[in-house]
């Protein structure tokens, strides 16, 4: 049965990575007889220069229709940041209750870490963040726009269900880890929200005797992941927090270009999302400097979603065998190979098997 992707490749370096991740794909394909079909939008910030819209009206309703969604980078100069992520990236989200943002980190072999004390294989954790709702919320608005006395609110929203689900799923990713969860807080000084986030994931850690757990203040969390990033596991967190988390144990694992992402709809209702995390990259768009890594291994990540074990496994295997090489790395991770250099080192190990 064939399995269908939305391919969108969006803005900088997005369709370059994603390139590199349909090559990479298609020699897997090939190989292990994955069925993969592939449907590409042209829904970017030059869609919305020309339009005045990221996507046309029914693109929700026309994602709805596949089985994943391959994201390259969404962002351009001149067009505003809260104008590409809302009219593209979270509506994406909220619309597929894609309620689960994964995030995994790790210190390559070959991936120098600026940090002295952070050793290949040591630092292996994974944040799980909250994906629609908390501090992102659309409730709130603006007053008084531009007289002296201007003033803007945002609320964040935590519900029950939110912490619940959030909370389950990070024990549940626990236990086929090293059964080990940090819960990120700050309720010694957010006196409503952070305080029930507290209480229900407690609750929640209940069911989950064989998994050790404890929480940290969010500031305290963010010094400890520098300091002792072997030490975590499963971070969950909210949606401010869990955004911000990453990209620092990202920057400490070496690179944010190796970071990859799944938006993820656990429940299999709706089409769930991977892209990597580091962002459209105008100042290196169009230059084959590009680091694919954070596209690629968010497609092991799609392809464990969508049932391809053993093609996600070897896809890894040879993610880790070209970082270890400067010859198959980029200049970001202290490589010299190109965009398409990378490709063709992974497109032979992977045929190759």
């Amino acid at each position: 049965m064939t399995r269908t992707i939305a391919v969108i490749p969006g803005d900088g370096i997005g369709p370059e990575v994603v390139a590199s991740a349909r090559t990479v794909l298609d020699a897997l394909d090939r190989r292990h007889g994955l069925d993969l079909g592939y449907e590409t939008f042209d829904w970017s910030c030059r869609r919305y220069a020309e339009t005045g819209a990221m996507m046309p009206a029914d693109g929700l309703e026309t994602l709805s229709r596949f089985d994943a969604i391959l994201l390259g980078a969404v962002g351009w100069p001149g067009v505003p940041d809260h104008v590409s992520l809302w009219g593209l990236l979270i509506p994406i989200r909220r619309a597929f209750r894609q309620y689960v943002n994964l995030r995994p980190i790790r210190v390559f072999d070959g991936v120098g870490s600026p940090l002295r004390t952070a050793e290949p294989g040591a630092v292996d954790l994974v944040v799980v963040r909250e994906n629609v709702e908390g501090e992102y919320s659309e409730i709130g608005g603006r007053l008084n726009r531009g007289f002296p006395d201007e003033f803007a609110v945002q609320e964040s929203v935590f519900t029950r269900a939110g912490v619940t689900r959030i909370a389950d799923y990070a024990f549940e990713l626990a236990r086929g880890r090293r059964g080990y969860v940090t819960s990120a807080t700050k309720s010694n000084g957010i006196v409503h929200t952070l305080p029930f986030w507290d209480e229900v994931v407690a609750e929640r850690a209940e069911r989950f005797p064989d998994v050790r757990w404890d929480q940290e203040h969010i500031d305290a969390l963010a010094a400890k992941i520098v300091l002792q990033p072997d030490r975590f596991d499963v971070v969950v967190a909210s949606n401010l927090f869990g955004d911000i988390l990453s990209d620092l144990a990202a920057a400490v694992a070496g690179s944010i270009g190796v970071a990859p992402s799944a938006n993820i709809d656990p429940t299999g209702t709706h089409p769930s999302m991977f892209e990597p995390v580091h962002g459209s990259a105008p100042d290196i768009a169009g230059r084959g400097l590009a680091n694919p890594v954070g596209t690629l291994w968010s497609c092991v990540l799609m392809l464990e979603r969508l049932g391809h074990e053993k093609a996600a496994a070897e896809l890894m295997t040879a993610i880790t065998t070209t970082l270890r090489d400067p010859r198959t790395r980029t200049p970001d991770v202290g490589g010299s190979a190109s965009t398409a250099d990378v490709t063709a080192a992974l497109v032979e190990l992977v045929a190759g098997g």
